[in-house]
């Protein structure tokens, strides 16, 4: 079955063909770094890198990347309130970002350019759309784009210049042409950042370093996917289309991909409300697998709402998982097992793959592995006597646990996490209390290596354990 992806510009459900053979050059829009980064950011930093996850599990070689934008007024505003330099803040926070990134098991990009390492490309940029009457400078240093000179303006937000006027709010004093043009360069203050420019000193607008960046460290003037959250569409993405294909004469990218926005308990999210949650407020509430397992709960272009309700579903989902590699842990005593296939793991991986490839349906293809997890427990508890057992049962958990992992982007601290020398001393402890009888003991280790994240069970074969 061939990908298929709604494609933003056209509206509706496209074939996904790569321009370029087997090559897919994937940018998404990042973080702007004036303050830590939040749930929302979280979704779409893991909806994308599902999604990447998923074309390169297609085999397709996949060139992802993802921006930083590290120069904004809200950096200036923020830097300003702080007292410290603007360059100080962008830099720090950056460092919460990709710390970040790797407390939710998010990969990073391919490359992650800053915006103020790519000025010279955006002077070059603007400066090519004057020569080609789509820009114009003002006598203060400002440069804006004219965007009744792009015939194709509105195309992605499907809405005509007049019907966007409506909503454009009319700046006093303002000397550009339209109400609806944007600025490409902004003239510098006294105090703020600034960088050399035709126009005198000044910084970048916001949408303009997009087109940029994605341009040059993609290698392309079309880009096959650009992805972001539905509220850029209009007017950052809207913009970065004007400014690129102005230029360049060409698509700025083929498809269009937008994932839905998040509330929290039914409102919008922000401070004042009081219900405003960065990324390690939530993991120090929740796992990473379990916020992952929220999102997938829902597909990437739906609108979703945050609340402890959903979040305790997604724990008892995943606790689905826990409980048969639990199982399986305990039939593994053996070195080596050879792999058998089964037509219900079979049935079920090709289930998984059909949603995936149906505009990344992840509900459905989460479906497909909670039936393989529940028909593996049907296995385990009445086929005992087949030869193939142990290799049937090795293989469903296989199939689970590298579909999970490598897409979905699960399990993977407890991949990457060993035992402590701390909790190996416990757990050999607790054997030996066992063996001993001193079941008061064992009972009181269970507990302290509960609290420390480790989860005991006693079989027939054994003490097992795993991360809570």
């Amino acid at each position: 079955m061939d990908i298929k992806i709604f494609n933003s510009l056209s509206g509706k459900k496209e074939e996904f063909i790569p321009i370029h053979g087997n090559d897919v050059r994937m940018y998404t829009c990042g973080v702007t770094v004036y303050d830590r980064s939040h749930i929302g950011h979280a979704r779409s930093l893991y909806v994308f890198d599902v999604l990447r996850r998923y074309l390169k599990f297609r085999g397709f070689n996949v060139i992802f990347v993802r921006n930083i934008t590290d120069i904004d007024d809200k950096i200036i505003d923020r830097a300003r309130q702080t007292n410290r330099p603007a360059a100080d803040l962008s830099e720090e926070q950056i460092r919460f970002y990709h710390e970040d990134l790797k407390a939710l098991g998010v990969l990073p990009g391919d490359v992650e350019p800053k915006a103020t390492d790519n000025i010279p490309e955006m002077v070059a940029h603007i400066q090519g759309l004057i020569d080609k009457g789509f820009a114009y400078a003002l006598a203060g240093g400002d440069v804006y784009f004219d965007v009744r000179a792009f015939e194709g303006y509105g195309k992605l937000s499907g809405q005509s210049i007049d019907k966007m006027h409506e909503a454009v709010r009319i700046e006093k004093d303002s000397q550009k042409k339209d109400p609806l043009d944007f600025a490409l360069w902004k003239a510098s203050k006294p105090g703020e950042p600034s960088w050399d420019s035709p126009w005198g000193k000044g910084r970048p607008g916001w949408h303009i370093e997009c087109s940029c960046m994605s341009m040059k460290h993609l290698n392309t003037r079309t880009l096959d996917i650009h992805a972001g959250g539905r509220d850029l569409i209009f007017p950052h993405h809207e913009n970065e289309i004007a400014q690129s294909e102005s230029l360049t004469g060409v698509p700025f990218a083929k498809y269009w991909i937008h994932h839905g926005l998040l509330t929290v308990n039914g409102q919008k999210m922000s401070k004042s409300a009081g219900n405003f949650m960065t990324v390690g407020q939530a993991l120090s509430k929740y796992t990473a697998d379990e916020i992952k397992m929220f999102f997938l709960f829902s597909h990437y272009a739906s609108n979703i709402d945050f609340s402890e309700e959903k979040i305790l579903e997604a724990r008892k989902a995943l606790s689905k998982f826990d409980v048969l590699f639990w199982r399986a842990s305990g039939l593994f005593k053996v070195k080596s097992i050879e792999p058998v296939q089964a037509g219900f793991i079979s049935k079920y991986k090709h289930e998984f793959i059909e949603a995936m490839d149906d505009d990344f349906n992840s509900p459905k293809a989460l479906a497909a592995l909670f039936n393989l997890i529940n028909d593996t427990n049907i296995y385990i508890d009445q086929n005992s006597d087949d030869p193939n057992y142990l290799g049937v049962v090795y293989h469903a958990v296989d199939v689970l646990e590298s579909l999970a992992r490598n897409i979905f982007g699960l399990f993977m601290q407890e991949k990457d996490r060993e035992l402590t020398p701390e909790l190996k001393a416990l757990l050999q402890e607790r054997a030996q209390a066992r063996e001993l009888k001193n079941f008061k003991r064992s009972d009181e280790l269970r507990v302290l290596l509960k609290e420390k994240g480790v989860t005991v069970e006693d079989g027939k074969n054994g003490q097992t354990w795993r991360w809570v």
